[in-house]
This record gives structure tokens, C-alpha cells and sequence, in this order.
């Protein structure tokens, strides 16, 4: 077993699973994906310490803990599409593949470029990349069964929450200050349900701010 491999499993064994992570899918996509190959070189050796590695300015990939549930909660079944919101350098994608039917990974540039040599250097198939704003999703492939948003929000905007069918779970760590909460929301014929899951925290993403209003 390679030194990278060893501490995957370290990773899962003492992150993931004390974690109440418990669904074998999950589970077995972290044992797989080399999450080594899915950050910046400077920090290959960092890749499974407990906590957000940062790949730019204000984004993260998020800590295996946190992932690991956030996946748990949203319960992926392979039949389904999911879009991964904020792909970063597309190690959240090369996990949900290997648990999901097709992935859409929306990103912007240059991280977008970045995660799509990451995908096919990992012989990842079942994984489309779209450079472009996150806010904006990928309509073009909607209704997805499953939408993953990779960092912190502090509001959803509609346009991406309409590409959600009905049934359709969708999973975000809503920021409050410097720490948020992992909600997970299912649409309905009427509108959405949401159930908090756990604590967590990451920088909010571009574009997932709330507007502030005017002040005198």
C-alpha cells in the first residue's frame, strides 16, 4: 500500500467514519479517489489533514469530515444526476461519480480547466465540466436529482435552486458568521423543505452573498 493510500484510509478510518457517516457508497468513493491528485502540488502532502485546504483566493476544498456527511445526508442514489456546485479542482466530482449516474461540475476558470485535466488524468468518464458562474448552474442539463454546493452561501439564488426536479434534494452550508449549518432541502410540488443536518464552515462562495441593503 502506497503512503497516500495508507493515509486515505487513515482519513476514513478516523475522520469519516467516527463522523456518523455510515452509507458504504460513501465510504467506499473516499477509500478510492485519490484526493492527492486533486489539489495544488504545494499541498499533496496536506491532502488528508483534517481541515479545508485552501486552492484560491476564498475557496477551499472542504474538509473530509464535513464532505463525507454532507454526501451521507443527501444520500446519492447511481441512477441519479447530480450537479456539483463549485467543483473546485474536481476531487467532490470523482467522488460523487462513483456513487451517482452523471455528474455536471460547474466552475470558473481557471479552476475549471484545472479540474478537467485532474477528471481525465483519473480516467473519470461520467463527469461533465462547465466553466461559468456558479450561481448561474447549468440549465442546459436541468432538473438534476441532486445539487452539492462546494462552500459556504448565504442565500440560494432561484435561477439554480429551479434547476432542482421535484423529489430533488439539494445540500448547502448556509454561513452564519464563522460558523454555519448544513441544510439539506428537498423540492415539492410546492416549494422546498429544509432539515438542518450539522455544523460546519467554509468561505461563502462568489456569488452566494447577501445583497446588503443601502444604509444612511
Amino acid at each position: 500500500m502506497s503512503d497516500f493510500a495508507a493515509r486515505r484510509v487513515m482519513m476514513v478510518d478516523t475522520q469519516v467514519r467516527p463522523s456518523d457517516v455510515t452509507k458504504y457508497p460513501v465510504i467506499a468513493a473516499m477509500l478510492a479517489v485519490p484526493r492527492e491528485n486533486f489539489v495544488p502540488a504545494d499541498l499533496r502532502e496536506a491532502a488528508y489533514v483534517g481541515e479545508n485546504l485552501i486552492l484560491a483566493p476564498g475557496r477551499v476544498l472542504l474538509e473530509p469530515r464535513s464532505f463525507a456527511k454532507l454526501l451521507d445526508a443527501l444520500d446519492i442514489r447511481g441512477d441519479e444526476l447530480v450537479l456539483d456546485v463549485g467543483a473546485g479542482l474536481g476531487y467532490s466530482a470523482a467522488v460523487i461519480a462513483r456513487m451517482a449516474e452523471a455528474v455536471v461540475a460547474v466552475e470558473s476558470e481557471p479552476l475549471a480547466s484545472e479540474a478537467q485535466a485532474a477528471l481525465a488524468a483519473e480516467r473519470v468518464d461520467n463527469v461533465a465540466v462547465i466553466a461559468g458562474d456558479l450561481v448561474a448552474g447549468s440549465a442546459r442539463h436541468a432538473p438534476f436529482d441532486v445539487i452539492v454546493v462546494e462552500g459556504g452561501v448565504e442565500e440560494l439564488p432561484e435561477p439554480l435552486m429551479a434547476q432542482l426536479k421535484v423529489g430533488g434534494r439539494i445540500g448547502a452550508l448556509f454561513m452564519q458568521g464563522a460558523l454555519g449549518v448544513v441544510r439539506i432541502g428537498t423540492r415539492t410540488a410546492t416549494g422546498m423543505v429544509w432539515r438542518d443536518a450539522f455544523n460546519a464552515a467554509a468561505p461563502v462562495l462568489p456569488g452566494f452573498a447577501r445583497k446588503r441593503a443601502f444604509a444612511l
